[in-house]
């Protein structure tokens, strides 16, 4: 099982852009979506989950960033809007899979997201 996201560029401050993560390979259900970046010299932080139930938001970003999934597609977006500096970072998909070979929690390979001011 592979995730491979796109979207990541330089946006100036103010703007919007969308992230998008999908996922290949023998895939039976994916049960957990998250967004999660890394500005340079922090932790990685959780940006934003969803579930088949629910929603989640950084403190940080809510009333800005939208997660929503496209489950034909194995597909989760992160829509940004009012982008600020502090949104800089790479931001990386993650999910928790019941695949073929068993349960997995799978990393996508990250995409640089930078905010100009």
């Amino acid at each position: 099982v592979q995730l491979v996201e796109s979207g990541g560029v330089l946006v100036q401050a103010g703007g919007s852009l969308r992230l998008s993560c999908a996922a290949s390979g023998s895939i039976f259900s994916i049960y957990y979506m998250g967004w999660y970046r890394q500005a340079p010299g922090k932790q990685r932080e959780l940006v934003a989950a969803i579930t088949s139930g629910s929603t989640d938001y950084a403190d940080s970003v809510k009333g800005r960033f939208t997660i929503s999934r496209d489950n034909a597609k194995n597909t989760v977006y992160l829509q940004m809007n009012s982008l600020k500096p502090e949104d800089t970072g790479v931001y990386y998909c993650n999910f928790n899979i019941r695949a073929g070979i068993g349960y997995l929690d799978v990393w996508g390979q990250g995409t640089l997201v930078t905010v100009s001011s």
